[in-house]
């Protein structure tokens, strides 16, 4: 595994509006549509920068994330994954798996190595969403978790919250991996975005002024919703 980006899922009704908010949350041009109904596009960092985040319109659902793992070949690493835990569901050239917990991935190509920096906003603020948290309920927590370790060959580690670990992200890569062990018993993982930045305050309020939602307070992140529904985070991590 070489590149991990995530992908924002969004239903068609709420496509262009929530295409709209994450290029101006990023501060990332939209690429040219793509794929047969031209329902893929890429947020651009720019020409010094390797992309790590995408959109999908899909017809039916909410709004998700699922991930994408850049690989060498992902013929033989879907096979792995399976032998891990995955459930495989197409192969196209790139395959799209479900972790054990119900999680989707793909397995990709598509060459990058170039993290891209923070966005410096007018008011000499600084963001970047880069990281992704799974949210995996405390029935499948560990089988899940260890999954994901293993899958991606990164070392596990605690953090300063009970409920949380990580996965300790390699050099020149985009994005971090949280790991949240839920409340809830049973049900399906999910995952959703996180943003670090270096001012919490302004952060929310420069999201609420683009369209999003206030969800809960918390004592280090904020949860906030896009247009489409889907929850994030800002947190307090420097970008």
């Amino acid at each position: 595994m070489f590149w991990l980006s995530a992908f924002v899922d969004v239903p068609a009704d709420r496509f262009e509006e929530t295409v709209a908010f994450w290029s101006a949350v990023t501060g990332w041009s939209t690429s040219p549509r793509r794929g047969a109904d031209d329902e893929f596009l890429t947020l651009d960092p720019g020409e010094d920068a390797d992309d790590h985040l995408r959109m999908q319109r899909v017809a039916t659902g909410e709004a998700r994330i699922h991930l994408d793992v850049h690989v060498t070949d992902p013929r033989a690493e879907a096979d792995r994954a399976v032998a891990l835990g995955a459930t495989e569901v197409t192969d196209q050239g790139y395959v799209v798996l479900e972790s054990p917990g119900g999680l989707t991935f793909c397995l990709v190509t598509h060459p990058a190595s170039r993290p891209a920096p923070p966005a410096r906003w007018p008011d000499l603020s600084r963001s970047l969403v880069d990281q992704v948290c799974l949210d995996v309920p405390a029935s499948s927590y560990d089988a899940e978790t260890g999954f994901w370790q293993e899958l991606l060959g990164w070392q596990r580690t605690g953090s300063s919250f009970r409920e949380f670990e990580r996965l300790v992200r390699p050099e020149r890569q985009a994005l971090l991996i949280l790991l949240q062990r839920l409340d809830d018993e049973a049900g399906p993982t999910r995952a959703h975005l996180d943003v670090a930045c270096s001012s919490r305050d302004r952060e929310v309020v420069r999201h609420a002024s683009l369209g999003a939602r206030l969800v809960a307070e918390h004592e280090a992140w904020t949860v906030m919703a896009d247009p489409a529904g889907l929850s994030y985070c800002i947190t307090d991590r420097s970008p």
